[in-house]
């Protein structure tokens, strides 16, 4: 059955490549991001390939925005079946400088971006009895303290929380709700020297690693694409950690 599946931050990284997985299994993507050209080009991709798929600008921190967007898509596509909260900012400031507007940027983004997104879908899920609804924390949310990065933890921790009580809240209305806690992803974010490990850093955590790697987008696309299946029809308020056995491998 195709269905309808809106990501944020579906421009560039684990979003992208999320959209691409969805797209390739037969499903329709509402692509959104801040990021207009990164967003239409992967868009334009996944026509290329044949998918079925359609841009729209959104910034997670407007409320406004959300509740329009999803609107539009419940009207023209007659509902939303699946949302992949992806978007998300980590950047990195020190205590001394981690003032009261970049701690709520961050969570307005990481965390209240999330409901934002979610909330003006659910009566129409709730109405047609299904829904699927997978979220993105962080092994810095689950496992790992992360220095300069007390607001990006403290947010991604939020989401695990999030989660559980949407997902026991709406389970008898046919909503599923889980959560994927990523390792280290080669992704432009764990790239950047200014906010996150840089190049030679990532490079060298492959070393520790237990598979030997890092991670790639695609590697948490396909357990995105899974939880939102039939075949995870069992499951809710979960967040599986992808990180190539990092966190069991660490003692």
């Amino acid at each position: 059955m195709t269905q309808t599946v809106l990501i944020t931050g579906a421009g560039i990284g684990i979003g992208r490549a999320t959209a691409k997985a969805f797209a390739a299994a037969g499903h329709h993507v509402v692509v959104t991001d801040v990021l207009e050209a990164e967003g239409r080009s992967c868009v334009d991709e996944i026509r290329a390939a044949g998918g079925s798929a359609e841009f729209h600008h959104l910034d997670v921190r407007s409320t406004e925005a959300a509740d329009a967007l999803v609107a539009r898509i419940e009207a023209e596509r007659g509902g939303i079946d699946v949302i992949v909260a992806n978007a998300g900012i980590a950047h990195k400031v020190p205590l001394p400088a981690l003032t009261d507007e970049k701690w709520d940027h961050t969570f307005d983004i990481d965390l209240k971006g999330i409901f934002r997104v979610v909330r003006p879908a659910l009566p129409g899920m709730r109405a047609r009895g299904r829904g699927a609804i997978v979220a993105l924390s962080s092994i810095m949310g689950v496992a790992y303290g992360w220095d300069e990065h007390v607001h990006y933890s403290a947010a991604k921790s939020g989401v695990v929380g999030l989660v559980r009580g949407l997902a026991v809240e709406l389970a008898r209305d046919g909503i599923r709700v889980n959560g994927v806690a990523p390792g280290y992803i080669r992704t432009a974010q764990l790239l950047s020297a200014e906010n996150s490990l840089g190049p030679e850093a990532a490079e060298k955590a492959g070393e520790f690693i237990p598979m030997g790697r890092l991670g790639e987008p695609e590697d948490i696309a396909d357990v995105i694409l899974f939880l939102a299946s039939e075949g995870a029809r069992y499951m809710t308020g979960q967040v599986v950690v992808v990180d190539g056995g990092l966190l069991v491998g660490r003692y």
